[in-house]
């Protein structure tokens, strides 16, 4: 048990430095969630940044294909190796989770080259196997749930997310989006939106338990209207930060 809380704390210590939003998200749980979203936000930041740490594609590859062993490990029922995060996120997610975030860590390889995506679908897979894996598979550990309501709602924080992250990767040479005039910028926040609020019209289908996933959408609907209003704000870095919400009041009355 104390080995487990070492983890559990170790894993909120990672999340609480390197992504303060799902950290707010988290300590506004209910502390039996926090046992799943801490040890699964913290998988999330480690492949998320594995393929930055560095320059070498093939060691990227390595770090990506450690985590995906730790998924396939969990998925088979199989002994997973000890680790902060590993352990402590095998007792937290059941073995068709890991599925979904193998399929998540794979994603990410894309973050490792400087290939544009190759078309709308591909995009929108991008941003559901990572941004909607993460919150499908946080809110169904925590409660029932419609898969489609919650992947609408990540779609929409996800698209708002990756609108923020545009200039540090054009500056690490990305080719981020398909189209970037302000058209281009426009048409896919309106389409975020879109999904973000046919979520929030459906969130009836979210139990309450499972709501506590879903604070992490954040601002994202601000976010998305910023983009929408003024699509030169994404290129100038200048939108509105997602972590700029009324979390309080989300945890008490239930909405998102």
């Amino acid at each position: 048990m104390m080995e487990f809380d070492a983890d559990l704390n170790a894993c909120a210590g990672i999340v609480e430095r390197a992504d303060p939003l799902r950290f707010r998200a988290s300590m506004a749980a209910p502390v039996a969630a926090r046992r799943v979203l801490f040890p699964l936000y913290a998988f999330n930041i480690e492949v998320a940044r594995a393929p930055w740490v560095t320059q070498e594609t093939m060691i990227a590859e390595m770090r990506l294909q450690w985590w995906r062993d730790v998924c396939d490990e969990i998925a088979n029922r199989g002994v997973v190796r000890r680790h902060e995060v590993a352990t402590p996120l095998a007792l937290a997610i059941a073995p068709e989770d890991a599925v979904l975030l193998d399929t998540l860590a794979a994603a990410r390889r894309w973050d490792i080259y400087r290939d544009a995506f190759e078309d709308t679908a591909h995009f929108d897979a991008y941003i559901d196997q990572t941004t909607g894996n993460l919150m499908w598979v946080a809110a169904r550990s925590l409660g029932p749930a419609e898969e489609a309501t919650v992947r609408d709602a990540a779609y929409g924080a996800g698209v708002a997310a990756w609108l923020h992250a545009i200039p540090q990767l054009v500056e690490q040479g990305r080719v981020p989006l398909l189209d970037g005039t302000d058209a281009g910028v426009v048409a896919l926040a309106e389409k975020a939106r879109a999904r973000l609020r046919q979520a929030r019209a459906n969130r009836g289908k979210i139990s309450k338990a499972a709501r506590a996933a879903m604070y992490s959408l954040g601002a994202a609907d601000k976010v998305l209207s910023a983009a929408m209003a003024s699509p030169a704000r994404v290129s100038a870095g200048e939108l509105p930060p997602m972590n700029d919400f009324p979390l309080s009041w989300r945890a008490l009355s239930g909405r998102w």
